[in-house]
C-alpha cells in the first residue's frame, strides 16, 4: 500500500494559548488559528492540529488520557485510502468520510485517518559541507551559517507511541498495512517505514503498561544539522526546556533534540536520516544508551577564547 507517512497529529490540549505559543516558537505556521485551536504546520503543509479536549469533534480520548486524538496518514492516491479501507473493513469499522478519506482504529485503539496526502512539493537545498578529498559542495564565498539563518521545519518525520503489546502492534502494521521494519531495538520496538517512502521510520513503539498508551514523542525534519542546532538554541532562549540532546542516533543516523512540551507528549527536531528500499537487511540491538545515540552533546552558555575555560576543560574526556 502506497502510504507516504504522517500527514498530521491532532491532540485534544487543555491549554490552547500554552502550545499554540509552543508550536509557533518551534517554527510550525500558524493556520486558521483561533480559541477553539488550529493548525501548525511545516513548510510542506504537514501539521500538528490542536482542540481543546472536550472537543466534540475530536475521537474519543485513549484510556489513559493521551493528548494525542489522531494520526492522519497521507497516501499517494485514491485507490490507496480504498485499498486501506476494504482492508480494514474485514475485521473493524471503517467510517468512510465526505472527502474521500476514510478513519477506522488500530489494534491498539489509537484512530487513524487515511487520505490523500495534502503535502506540498519542496523544492529547498539541503545542507552543504566542505570536506577535504571530495569536491566543495558549497563554492567560493559561500558562507556555512549566519545569525539569523532560516531553520525551520519541512515535514512531519515520525510519531513514537507507548503500546502494551509490541508484538501486536507490530503485526498490525506489517502484515495490514505494509510498512516494513527496518531496525529493532530489544524492549523497545520496531523501527517502521511505510511503502510510499525510504525515510528510516515514520513510527516506532515502545513497550509500556496499558495505563501509559499513547504518544511519546513526534518529530519534524530539519534541513540538516545546522538548522537542527540553531532551531533547538532559538528553542532554549524561548524559555523551553531541553529533555534528551542534543545528539545522533546510531538506527537512522538521524541528529535529534527532543523537548518537553505541553501537549503532553516530547518534540523532537531531527535532521538527516538514512533512506532505505526494500533490499536492506534489518539490524537488530538490545535497548541501550550505546545504542540508542553515538553521541550527546550537553548544552551550555556561549563561550569563547579569552574568557575563563569550560568547566573540567583540560580533564579526560574534554
Amino acid at each position: 500500500m502506497n502510504i507516504i507517512g504522517p500527514d498530521a497529529l491532532v491532540f485534544g490540549v487543555d491549554d490552547i494559548d500554552a502550545c499554540a505559543t509552543y508550536l509557533t516558537a518551534y517554527g510550525l505556521n500558524p493556520a486558521s488559528v483561533d480559541a477553539k485551536g488550529g493548525r501548525f504546520e511545516a513548510l510542506d503543509g504537514t501539521a500538528i492540529v490542536i482542540r481543546r479536549r472536550g472537543d466534540p469533534s475530536l475521537p474519543p480520548p485513549l484510556e489513559s488520557g493521551s493528548m494525542m486524538r489522531l494520526i492522519v496518514y497521507g497516501v499517494a492516491d485514491r485507490a490507496t485510502v480504498q485499498a486501506v479501507g476494504d482492508e480494514l473493513a474485514r475485521d473493524r469499522q471503517v467510517q468512510r468520510l465526505a472527502d474521500g478519506g476514510i478513519e477506522a482504529v488500530d489494534d491498539h485503539g489509537f484512530p487513524l485517518r487515511f487520505q490523500v496526502t495534502n503535502r506540498r512539493p519542496l523544492d529547498l537545498p539541503g545542507e552543504r559541507i566542505n570536506a577535504p578529498g571530495a569536491p566543495a559542495q558549497r563554492g567560493v564565498n559561500h558562507i556555512g551559517v549566519w545569525q539569523d539563518m532560516p531553520a525551520k521545519p519541512r515535514t512531519l518525520s515520525h510519531v513514537v507511541c507507548f503500546v502494551p503489546d509490541i508484538a501486536a502492534a507490530e503485526q498490525f502494521y506489517v502484515n495490514r498495512l505494509g510498512f516494513k521494519v527496518t531496525d529493532r531495538l530489544g524492549n523497545a520496538g520496531p523501527f517502521l517505514r511505510p511503502a510510499g517512502t525510504q525515510d528510516h521510520h515514520t513510527l516506532f513503539f515502545i513497550q509500556t503498561p496499558p495505563h501509559m498508551k499513547g504518544c511519546e514523542h513526534f518529530a519534524f525534519h530539519m534541513g540538516g544539522p545546522t538548522e537542527l542546532m540553531l532551531a533547538g538554541t532559538r528553542f532554549l532562549k524561548a524559555g523551553y526546556q531541553s529533555f534528551w540532546g542534543p545528539g545522533r542516533h546510531k538506527f537512522g543516523s538521524n541528529w535529534f533534540w527532543y523537548f518537553n512540551s505541553p501537549l503532553g507528549c516530547h518534540v523532537e527536531y531531527d535532521a538527516d536520516m538514512d533512506l532505505h528500499d526494500d533490499e536492506w537487511t534489518p539490524r537488530e540491538a538490545p535497548m541501550s544508551p550505546e545504542a540508542s545515540q553515538a553521541f550527546l552533546f550537553e548544552h551550555r552558555e556561549k563561550w569563547a577564547p579569552g574568557g575563563p575555560p569550560p568547566p573540567g576543560a583540560g580533564k579526560p574526556g574534554h
